[in-house]
């Protein structure tokens, strides 16, 4: 690439030329670790409100309310996300419209009270078209700096651009059943867009940046979740006569997210990222990781109200809003990152130890099923190597 090419225009702005894919030692960079924070928060309240949901005893209702939610969240970070691996220009404009986004999902975020409470999706719908609308001025930007990618640019601007249409039309529909199965149309036609653009010619993603932007996700959301489920604990310490049963389920929660942790991070993730069907696969793939990890301290706080006698909710219930979630996240990170990569023995012990955790519920100290096999998953990744003989430990180590 001649200088000419990457000279700063008169206003100061970088074309926004395409990114290497082969590029050496790419990772986060500040403004997307920043951006992360601010979606954390959306996540942090969708998570609080999802407990006080359902320990009023709207469990269904509830937990539908956060599934469509954490959508938009997933969505617009997943969006930028992928947008940035490719065309990370870090111009002056860049920067300002992606703390643009950052202001969308504050509005997001400030919907989603009215949501859960009143079936009000306006500030939703508001702070994620706001995102969208960013991220069309960014693939237009892209579809001029960047002829050989033109057109797949041109198809995720057109298509995201109708799909923001579509979203303004849906907040009229009124009828819950109705809105919600169009819900699932549009979060349907969503995801198309990426498949039908990169089917035109494709952007030129890092699978180790994906990883690592991902990875870093997945940090903040699990320790937002340490974090809540903390404070649940703490505050009810207070409330309680015996405190036994609530220190246990603190100490367990951390030992369950701590393993939640090691088990993401065993894998070598950037490996599942190779052509379109793996990257797709990966990609939407974490939404259900993504959001599991975020229900997991609502499960937490629901145990906790659970033993208060706060809430309204079945004390077997309650136990299953800890167990299903890391039943879903140890699930969702074997099927897309550890299953082609691991010995035999892993990838019997972990889905088994996976599904066993849902046993929980029939003992009368909380999460403790679920933590003994969480560690056995964990003790499994340790003595077992990986098909290529080297754990992603291993490979770290040796790399320092």
């Amino acid at each position: 690439m001649s200088s000419a090419e990457t000279r700063p225009s008169r206003f100061r702005l970088v074309p926004m030329r395409p990114r290497d894919p082969e590029e050496s030692g790419r990772a986060a960079s500040s403004l997307e670790l920043f951006f992360d924070l601010v979606f954390v928060i959306a996540v942090s309240i969708a998570a609080t409100t999802l407990r006080d949901t359902v320990t009023t005893g709207h469990l269904g209702e509830g937990l539908g309310t956060y599934l469509m939610i954490f959508f938009a969240i997933w969505w617009a970070w997943m969006n930028f996300t992928w947008f940035a691996t490719s065309f990370d220009t870090d111009d002056w404009l860049y920067r300002v419209l992606t703390i643009v986004q950052m202001a969308g999902v504050l509005i997001l975020a400030a919907g989603i009270g009215p949501a859960f409470s009143d079936g009000d999706f306006t500030f939703i719908v508001v702070g994620y078209v706001l995102m969208r609308i960013i991220m069309i001025v960014q693939w237009l930007r892209a579809a001029r700096s960047a002829p050989g990618q033109r057109s797949a640019t041109v198809v995720y601007a057109c298509g995201i651009a109708l799909a923001q249409v579509l979203w303004g039309l849906w907040l009229l529909v009124d009828a819950p059943v109705a809105q919600t199965v169009l819900f699932v149309v549009l979060a349907l036609f969503e995801i198309s867009i990426p498949i039908v653009a990169e089917s035109r010619g494709t952007t030129p993603w890092h699978p180790e940046h994906i990883a690592d932007r991902y990875g870093c996700f997945t940090i903040i959301v699990l320790g937002e979740s340490l974090l809540a489920s903390a404070n649940a604990v703490f505050g009810a310490f207070a409330d309680i006569v015996d405190i036994v049963p609530l220190i246990s389920l603190g100490v367990l929660s951390l030992i369950v997210t701590a393993a939640m942790w090691w088990i993401y991070f065993w894998p070598p993730h950037h490996r599942a990222i190779s052509g379109l069907r793996g990257s797709i696969k990966y990609g939407y793939g974490h939404y259900f990781i993504f959001a599991a990890a975020g229900a997991f301290s609502a499960g937490v706080g629901i145990e906790v109200d659970s033993q208060l006698g706060r809430s309204a909710l079945d004390p077997v219930l309650a136990t299953f809003t800890v167990s299903v979630p890391i039943v879903v996240f140890v699930l969702g990170v074997w099927l897309l990152a550890i299953r082609a990569s691991a010995h035999w023995v892993i990838n019997i012990v972990v889905p088994v130890c996976a599904v066993l955790v849902l046993l929980d519920p029939i003992i009368p100290i909380p999460t403790f099923l679920t933590t003994i096999f969480m560690i056995i998953i964990v003790i499994a990744l340790v003595v077992c190597p990986p098909k290529d003989g080297q754990s992603r430990f291993d490979a770290e180590v040796v790399a320092g």
